[in-house]
């Protein structure tokens, strides 16, 4: 098997820390490496996004995967940045990971409320500034109230340090300590690129939890193979990260029903956030490309542009 080592195209995604704990940072050296293939597929971007956009005008209102119609003329190609740099790698898949729970889906809504977000992904090869076919890609996330599926026995609410005193856990390990409490699934789904390279889930936009800004967990497998119930069978994660919001739009999204509900703790803002600051710190642009549906009210919904590369000159060999 062979791992990818996967790199991001700002403006659109941000492949980054996952959750506070150990983890290692990435040298200078490798961030101007990353950040150079990135420039040079800067102008595949922009055509990349471009036709991304034309494909979503016309197919939109006929979108078949989708439980709620868009119909709109805005423009939104417009207001889509075409710069792009690398952003940090991937360390951690943070502790509410699930592998068991995430479904081959377009739409991971499920029963969960919450303001309608579309995700537009493509997937670019940063080797040859060419999309990518057949790689699967993956998100969770938590709800409006900070819960994510299959955990939700734990609450968003306390500290995790705090929740792994109460459950007498004192040699916690990501993706080896099983701390799952249900068999819930909602906002964890995954779907593979097309021959375009492009692949849409939809969802909603995610609440708050502790400590962490608002985020969304993103991976991308290659060589996959799925069960029959949907679920992945095996696959080689080439990257996992996260994706953010603009300040301003988290909180005219927290502003509403049914995100204004969770008044239990504060929302730590991106300012506040130590893993996003990591992100800003070098530089870099963690932020998702969002598009509202309609300018004047925010409920029916938006789009979220990502691009992800994957540096296939860096392969790891899985023995």
């Amino acid at each position: 098997m062979h791992y990818y080592k996967l790199v991001a195209l700002a403006g659109f995604v941000s492949v980054a820390l996952a959750h506070p704990g150990p983890h290692h940072g990435i040298s200078k050296r490798e961030i101007a490496r990353r950040h150079d293939l990135s420039s040079r597929c800067s102008e595949h971007v922009a055509r990349f996004n471009e036709k991304r956009w034309n494909r979503n005008i016309r197919k939109r209102s006929h979108d078949r995967n989708t439980t709620v119609q868009i119909q709109t003329e805005a423009p939104y190609y417009d207001v889509i940045q075409n710069d792009t740099c690398v952003l940090t790698p991937e360390v951690t898949e943070g502790p509410y990971v699930w592998p068991r729970s995430q479904t081959l889906r377009q739409d991971m809504t499920e029963d969960q409320p919450g303001v309608p977000l579309w995700l537009d992904v493509g997937v670019l090869d940063m080797n040859t500034c060419e999309p990518l076919e057949g790689v699967l890609v993956d998100f969770w996330h938590c709800n409006a109230t900070g819960s994510y599926s299959s955990f939700t026995g734990l609450s968003p609410n306390t500290a995790f340090e705090t929740l792994l005193d109460q459950l007498n856990v004192t040699d916690f390990e990501i993706g080896t300590t099983d701390l799952h409490t249900d068999d819930t699934t909602f906002l964890r789904g995954m779907w593979p690129t097309d021959r375009n390279g492009m692949m849409e889930m939809k969802t909603v936009f995610p609440g708050f939890y502790i400590e962490r800004a608002i985020h969304i967990h993103v991976q991308v497998h290659t060589d996959w193979t799925i069960r029959g119930n949907g679920t992945m069978a095996y696959g080689n994660t080439v990257s996992t990260g996260q994706i953010y919001f603009d300040e301003q739009l988290e909180k005219e999204i927290m502003a509403l029903e049914p995100y204004v509900s969770h008044t239990e703790i504060n929302r730590t803002t991106n300012a506040e956030d130590s893993i996003y600051s990591q992100d800003t710190d070098n530089g870099y642009n963690p932020l998702i490309s969002v598009v509202p549906i309609d300018d004047n009210d925010l409920t029916k919904g938006m789009v979220g542009y990502i691009t992800v590369g994957v540096d296939t000159t860096a392969i790891e060999m899985d023995l």
